[in-house]
C-alpha cells in the first residue's frame, strides 16, 4: 500500500459550486493498492497520449473538445467517486514523467491542454471558484469603467467574430503579461498595461496559472525522486515508474491477416529483424512501411505498427520526436505533401543496403546460406528450394520469388511475382479461400 500524502482542501463559500476539477496542488492521504497505482496512471496516460495524437493530425478547437470529452468518460471515470482516480493518477504520472527535460516537456504539455479543454466544460460558477482559488492577479471590470471603454471592446469583438459584448458581460482586468496567448493573437483590448479579458476568455489566465505551477512542480518532484523515492521504492514503485513513460497502449496487431501473410512472404526478414532489434534502419523502414500502407494499413494503425515496435528501444518520447515524422511524411501528411508508393520489385532488387540494414531483395541480397535457411523457415521443401537456387545463380530473382510463393502456398502463379503487394494479395487470396466454410 502506497500512501501519496496530504489533499488539499477546497474552501467554499455558501451556495458556490465546487470546482469537479482539481487543481493538484498535493496528493491525497489515501492507501492506494499497487495495482490501482498502475492501472490509474495507465488510463490516464491513454487519454495524454490520444490527445497528443489529436494535436499532432491538426484537430481542430471543437474536435479537441469533443475527443476530451469522450476520452475522460471512457477512460477516467470510476464507479467509487471516492477512489480519487484523477488526483492519484496524477500524481503518478507527475513521477513517470519529471525524470528528464523531454519527459517534463511532454507531460507538461498534455495535462495543460487536458486542464484547459476540462475548465472550458465547468460551469461558470465552477470557474470562478477555481479562479478564486489560484489567487489570479485579476480584478472585475465593474460597470462605470466598462461604459468607458466598451467601444473598443466591441471593436475587439467584432475583429475576432464574436457577438458585441454587453453590460452583462463579465470582464476582468488583468495584467497583459498575464495573458500572452491572447495577446499574441489580438483577442483582448489593452489600456495603461492591463488586457481585459471576457469571462469566456478566463481559460487562458487560468492555464497560464496551472503551467507556471505544475512546470515548478515537476521540477520539484524531479528532486525528490532522485533524492530519495527512486532508491526507497526500488523493490516497488521505481519498476513501474520507469516503464510507464515506454509503454505502449494501443490495441494489439499481431493477429492482423496482413501479419499472417507477411510470415509467409519475402518481408518476412525484414519483419523478424523488428520484432527482434525493435528498430529499422530508414531503408527498412521505407521498403517496410510503403509495403503496409500498400496493403491498406492507415496512418493512425501504421504509427501505432511502428510506436509498438519502437518505443521498447527508443521509448515514446523519442519515437515521436525522431520518427512519427518520416512515417506520416510517407503517407502524404508532411512537407511537400507527396503520396509515397509501396517499392517495385525492380526498386527492391536494384537497391544497394549497406552494413546493419536489412532491405532489399532476399534473393538478390541474401547468401546462399541465409537464403536456404529463410526459404526453409517458410516452409520450402529441399527439392523446390534447389530450383529456386538455381534461379537466383542465373539472377532471375523475381522468377525465384514466383517459385517460392508457389512452393508456399502449393498453388500454381501463372503470372509471376512482379511487385512485393502483388505477392500480398494473390497470397491473401489464397488464404481467405481456405478459410472459407466448406458446404
Amino acid at each position: 500500500m502506497q500512501s501519496l500524502g496530504a489533499r488539499r482542501v477546497y474552501h467554499q463559500s455558501d451556495g458556490a459550486a465546487a470546482p469537479t476539477l482539481p487543481l493538484y496542488r498535493s496528493p491525497p492521504p489515501v492507501e492506494v493498492r499497487l495495482e490501482d497505482f498502475e492501472a490509474f496512471a495507465v488510463d490516464r496516460l491513454r487519454v495524454l497520449k490520444a490527445i497528443s495524437d489529436g494535436l499532432s493530425r491538426g484537430k481542430k478547437p471543437e474536435e479537441m473538445d469533443k475527443l476530451v470529452r469522450e476520452l475522460w468518460r471512457a477512460h477516467m471515470k470510476h464507479p467509487n467517486p471516492s477512489a480519487n482516480k484523477d488526483v492519484i493518477s496524477h500524481f503518478v504520472l507527475r513521477l513517470v514523467y519529471c525524470r528528464t527535460e523531454d519527459l517534463r516537456k511532454w507531460f507538461l504539455s498534455m495535462e495543460t491542454t487536458l486542464f484547459r479543454y476540462r475548465f472550458k466544460d465547468q460551469s461558470v460558477e465552477a470557474q470562478r471558484a477555481l479562479m478564486a482559488d489560484f489567487d489570479l492577479p485579476c480584478k472585475a471590470v465593474n460597470t462605470a469603467e466598462f461604459e468607458s471603454v466598451k467601444d473598443k471592446l466591441s471593436q475587439v469583438a467584432r475583429s475576432i467574430g464574436q457577438p458585441l459584448q454587453t453590460v452583462d458581460t463579465i470582464f476582468y482586468k488583468v495584467p497583459f503579461e498575464e495573458v500572452p496567448e491572447l495577446v499574441a493573437s489580438r483577442k483582448v483590448y489593452i489600456h495603461q498595461g492591463n488586457a481585459y479579458v471576457a469571462m469566456n476568455q478566463v481559460v487562458s489566465l487560468v492555464v497560464t496559472q496551472f503551467r507556471s505551477f505544475l512546470s515548478k512542480a515537476l521540477i520539484l518532484t524531479n528532486r525528490k525522486w532522485t533524492s530519495s523515492i527512486k532508491e526507497q521504492e526500488k523493490d516497488r514503485l521505481t519498476p513501474i515508474v520507469e516503464v510507464l513513460s515506454t509503454s505502449y497502449l494501443g490495441p494489439d496487431y499481431s493477429q492482423i491477416i496482413w501479419l499472417r501473410v507477411l510470415s509467409l512472404s519475402v518481408w518476412r526478414h525484414l519483419y523478424e529483424k523488428l520484432k527482434e532489434d525493435h528498430h529499422l534502419k530508414h531503408g527498412g523502414r521505407m521498403q517496410l512501411g510503403l509495403f503496409l500502407k500498400g496493403v491498406g494499413l492507415k496512418l493512425d494503425d501504421a504509427l501505432a505498427f511502428w510506436r509498438a515496435e519502437f518505443s521498447q528501444k527508443v521509448g515514446a518520447e523519442r519515437f515521436e520526436k525522431e520518427y512519427a515524422y518520416n512515417i506520416r511524411h510517407s503517407y502524404g501528411r508532411e512537407g511537400k505533401r507527396t503520396d509515397y508508393t509501396p517499392f517495385s520489385c525492380q526498386k527492391v532488387i536494384s537497391s544497394t543496403p549497406g552494413v546493419g540494414d536489412h532491405h532489399g531483395c532476399p534473393f538478390r541480397h541474401f547468401s546462399e546460406e541465409n537464403l536456404r535457411a529463410a526459404l526453409g523457415r517458410m516452409g520450402v521443401a529441399n527439392r523446390g528450394m534447389d530450383d529456386i537456387i538455381d534461379k537466383v545463380r542465373n539472377r532471375h530473382y523475381q522468377v525465384a520469388c514466383t517459385l517460392t510463393f508457389e512452393a508456399v502456398h502449393g498453388s500454381t502463379c501463372d503470372a509471376g511475382i512482379n511487385h512485393p503487394n502483388q505477392y500480398f494479395i494473390d497470397s491473401q487470396k489464397i488464404l481467405l479461400s481456405k478459410n472459407q466454410p466448406t458446404m
